[in-house]
């Protein structure tokens, strides 16, 4: 009898050690350290106001999501990003269009001071994650300056970044596009701050 207990006690400390040790987790982001750009001093003659950036459901998770096959998708609970989605994104593009430009975005601050205010507002409408094949990026964003002057642009960008195995694959995927999206948006930016009115990318 004792020894039966012996051996059930044994078995159960097993498997709470089994249950203790759970597989690792691992985070990722979407902005870029800040080795990848020098920092342009806030020269600009215009400052920025780059809003929160609103995604898809599907992919509003603290878990990566990846597409398997036609029409099934996995949460990763193993993989995750560091900080809402949402806010990585909208983290990324303002982190590369105050590099680009040299703006200062001033939003959640109060006024522009004296000088003239884009806004810049930014819908994800697919962000896809296939491991080891591709990240797909497609975005509806406008600009537009805050006093109203001037005509707004209001363009659709689609970029696809081929990627090799792995998820940290995925995640500089995704990086290398918000840099692009980001690119395309300091252009617009630039063409109507010159009085010009821009061209989508």
């Amino acid at each position: 009898m004792m020894r039966l207990v012996r051996c059930l006690s044994m078995i159960g400390m097993v498997v709470w050690l089994a249950g203790c040790s759970s597989a690792p987790i691992h985070f990722y982001t979407l902005v870029p350290p800040d080795h990848a750009a020098p920092v342009s001093a806030a020269t600009a003659a215009y400052r920025i106001a780059v809003l929160p950036v609103t995604i898809p459901a599907q992919v509003d998770q603290p878990q990566m999501v990846v597409r398997e096959g036609a029409s099934s998708v996995a949460l990763l609970e193993g993989e995750r990003w560091i900080a809402p989605l949402g806010d990585e994104i909208h983290m990324a593009l303002s982190d590369a269009l105050v590099r680009d430009l040299g703006a200062q975005d001033i939003y959640g601050l109060a006024g522009g001071g004296n000088k003239p205010v884009y806004r810049i507002k930014v819908n994800v409408d697919r962000f896809e994650s296939v491991p080891g094949s591709h990240t797909l990026l497609a975005a509806s964003w406008s600009v537009r300056r805050h006093d109203g002057k001037g005509q707004a642009m209001q363009c659709t960008s689609r970029i696809r970044e081929t990627v090799g195995p792995g998820y940290a694959a995925l995640a500089g995927g995704h990086q290398r596009a918000l840099q692009t999206l980001a690119g395309y948006i300091a252009t617009a930016v630039r063409g109507m701050a010159e009085g010009g009115a821009g061209a989508c990318r």
